[in-house]
């Protein structure tokens, strides 16, 4: 048995397989969104500026400017980048802090500013 014959350690293209990403939503597909819940305080967020130290400094939709925290369970899971929408929940103690608990994709946020939850 030959090197070419074995198949195994040869780097052809014909034993790979490339894996796509999954293809985009279409007008009339269903996407589905969290939503925030009010009794659990949840309220939904814009970044404004990344801080440092897994802060960010947040324009909540109930109209205060508050300092986000990327908690650790989230903190290696999910980028947090300027302009993205997510869901924090303010401090019961201290109300211009909250934590961060959910991130929104971009088809999510589409569908978010045309049922009017994102009003600026």
């Amino acid at each position: 048995m030959t090197a070419s014959n074995s198949g195994r350690g040869s780097n052809s293209s014909a034993n790979r397989t490339v894996k796509k990403g999954a293809p985009a939503p279409e007008a009339d597909q269903v996407i589905r969104v969290r939503i925030p819940r009010k009794e659990d305080r949840e309220v939904l967020a814009i970044v404004e500026s990344l801080l440092g130290a897994n802060h960010l400094k947040l324009r909540c939709m109930d109209g205060v400017v508050r300092m986000g925290r990327i908690p650790g369970s989230m903190k290696k899971k999910i980028w947090i980048h300027e302009g993205d929408v997510v869901i924090a929940v303010p401090w019961d103690f201290q109300d211009e802090k909250a934590d961060i608990i959910w991130k929104y994709t971009r088809p999510q946020v589409d569908w978010l500013d045309k049922k009017g939850f994102l009003r600026t």
